[in-house]
């Protein structure tokens, strides 16, 4: 192996040791297989034996396998691990102004922007070349690529562009303000689980464009989200109704909306709302907004998990991050299961002030500041959302065959509604195709 190439190999491991603030970047699997792969061509600069050259070859497809899996080239996967990077650089950014943040921390940024700009510079190419000097085999590789992924965000594109990465700093500063850092910079839909925000890498995507029939309902969530983005105190909203009326789909449809002005959707499970003081303490200096997505709410008559939810639309003591709030959707106006025996009788067995527990019961639903109610699609109505699908699916018959077509489907399976539409929809897209593939000459 060649003096220089074995000088650059001994220079890159200095430098990846050398990481003040970070060093998570090269902690995931791509990262680590890289550095597994420098300190194996390292060995075999020192020990040119066949066995230092099969532990090339092996931390070659390690690396590889890494990034072809991630469907990224080694230089992409470093500028995203960059601008996601939870560090002491990026999580303070979020809050202070760069010209007030410590010197030594500013520093420290710089010294480490110009190691990873010279990672970034060692490419698929060099490392292929190395393993090639180090193997006498040419290896397939990752080649850069002039698209990056998510290449919408401008800074991306210009630290694949920029001559030193430390003259970046204000720019990252100011992108870690208005993205966040870490998961909520990388997903803009989470849930919690065993204790801790789990990123969902493709939520259901749903444009509010295919939500028709209550628009009223639609504008007045949206109204009240943009007054949440906005800094105001917006209110906990509970989505009320019938079942397959579209109330989880409007949720979800918020982040399609407005992910890019910072919002973030948590779902969490009603098993888990006894987490919820954790979750208002691990979200509230954060700078994205949240929304805690609670579908399908409902408690039997012992379940006492919904106290958890009373403290935090009403409050205690801890006040309530600004930037959170509660969306929940439930086919119950009533969220809290209620028999006729839990009303006052007079008996001996029975509990005094038995109207103070049937009302604390009641008063659930009452403490969401906003009640959208949806109730079940009439005839126009699933007509309508049936139509409007249609037109987006780009299904071609007549007005008259559709909504026959349409009040059979309604009638032979779940009653009219906006999913019973999807449904009608989907399965007639497939019908249609199949028949004509099957019979060409079909019209």
């Amino acid at each position: 192996m060649k003096k220089q190439i074995v000088e650059s190999i001994d220079l890159l491991q200095y430098q990846a040791a050398s990481l003040l603030l970070y060093q998570n970047v090269l902690q995931q699997e791509p990262g680590l297989a890289y550095l597994q792969l420098v300190q194996a061509l390292s060995e075999y600069a020192y020990d040119d034996s066949s066995l230092k050259s099969l532990a090339c070859l092996q931390a070659y497809g390690k690396w590889f396998k890494s990034l072809a899996q991630r469907n990224q080239n080694w230089q992409d996967y470093l500028i995203g691990q960059i601008l996601w990077d939870h560090n002491p650089f990026s999580q303070q950014a979020q809050k202070v102004k760069l010209e007030d943040l410590p010197s030594a921390l500013v520093a420290a940024t710089h010294f480490d922007l110009q190691i990873l700009h010279s990672l970034y510079k060692i490419d698929s190419k060099t490392v292929s070349q190395w393993v090639k000097a180090a193997t006498d085999r040419s290896l397939p590789l990752l080649e850069s690529s002039n698209h990056i992924a998510g290449s919408d965000c401008p800074l991306k594109l210009k630290l694949k562009h920029l001559e030193n990465w430390a003259d970046s700093i204000e720019d990252l500063a100011i992108y870690y303000q208005q993205n966040g850092t870490g998961i909520f910079a990388e997903f803009r839909a989470l849930r919690w689980y065993g204790g801790e925000l789990i990123g969902i890498p493709t939520p259901d995507s749903i444009d509010l464009t295919s939500l028709v029939g209550y628009e009223s309902q639609r504008d007045v969530l949206l109204k009240n989200t943009e007054f949440f983005l906005a800094g105001y105190s917006a209110l906990h909203v509970l989505l009320f109704g019938s079942r397959g009326s579209g109330k989880s789909s409007l949720v979800k449809s918020l982040i399609t909306k407005y992910s890019d002005r910072g919002l973030r959707l948590i779902e969490v499970a009603k098993s888990d709302l006894k987490d919820l003081p954790k979750i208002m303490e691990t979200l509230r200096d954060v700078p994205q907004k949240f929304i805690l997505f609670v579908d399908d709410l409902s408690f039997e008559e012992d379940d006492d998990s919904y106290k958890a939810l009373k403290v935090l639309l009403e409050g205690n003591l801890t006040a309530r991050p600004p930037n959170l709030i509660i969306y929940a959707t439930s086919n119950r106006r009533h969220l809290i299961r209620e028999f006729y025996a839990d009303r006052p009788r007079p008996s001996d067995a029975d509990e005094v002030h038995a109207w103070d527990t049937m009302q604390e019961k009641l008063s659930l639903s009452d403490r969401f500041g906003l009640t959208l109610t949806f109730v079940s699609a009439d005839q126009e109505t699933y007509l309508k959302i049936v139509r409007h699908l249609a037109m987006e699916a780009g299904i071609k018959l007549s007005d008259e065959d559709l909504e026959f077509r349409a009040l059979q489907w309604a009638t032979r399976h779940n009653g009219r509604s906006g999913r019973t539409a999807r449904q009608f929809i989907d399965f007639l897209q497939a019908d249609l195709f199949i028949d004509k593939t099957s019979n060409p000459y079909s019209l």
